[in-house]
């Protein structure tokens, strides 16, 4: 981002899909860089403070301009695009063909397993996280032993479902939500009810 997109309010943003992550910035990429520019390690000092607090050893740092090589060496299936008319830089990493067919694997192997009552669950956290008493008021579910028994438990022990806060799992900010495998499930079952 150059200097002149400091002044965008607009969030960074992260689209998650079957086959890939895009993580969309504002801002393009600055002054004389290029993609291949970045993916060589070349870099351009934004924040000159920042950069003397590493120097003195205040901040963990590992080389300037190297963060996207690292990325890259770890994970080649990365690809950068500039657009510098609609002011926005992307960085998209893809799925490889051998996660897809694990993916498709999982998703298999899990579909095999889920009850009805777990079904009930997913559909419920379809549209977003929620508590565990949101949940079960959502299923029209009294006792909260037959809830954790016949449909948390078993969403959760399947990875289908997962906690917000993982650390502290009696919190009573606790919420639910669905997993990417939870949410694949979800899309065949539609998908086979409208066929």
């Amino acid at each position: 981002m150059n200097r002149d997109e400091l002044l965008i309010s607009a969030p960074i943003r992260l689209f998650i899909f079957d086959d890939r992550i895009e993580i969309v910035s504002p801002g393009h990429l600055p002054d004389h860089l290029t993609v291949e520019h970045i993916r060589a390690g070349n870099s351009n000092i934004r924040n000159p403070i920042l950069v003397s607090h590493v120097a003195k050893g205040l901040l963990p740092y590992r080389g300037l301009g190297s963060g996207i090589q690292r990325a890259l060496e770890e994970w080649p299936e990365i690809g950068f695009v500039d657009d510098r008319d609609g002011c926005l830089f992307t960085a998209t990493v893809r799925r490889t063909a051998e996660q897809e067919t694990a993916a498709g694997r999982v998703t298999g192997e899990v579909t095999g397993e889920v009850t009805g009552e777990v079904t009930k669950l997913l559909r419920a956290l379809e549209n977003g996280q929620m508590l565990r008493v949101e949940a079960q008021r959502a299923l029209g579910l009294k006792s909260q032993a037959n809830f954790r028994d016949r449909y948390l438990k078993p969403a959760l022990d399947a990875g289908l479902i997962e906690m917000t806060i993982p650390d502290k799992p009696n919190s009573r900010l606790q919420k639910y939500r669905l997993t990417e495998v939870g949410r694949r499930l979800l899309i065949d079952a539609h998908r086979s009810e409208d066929e």
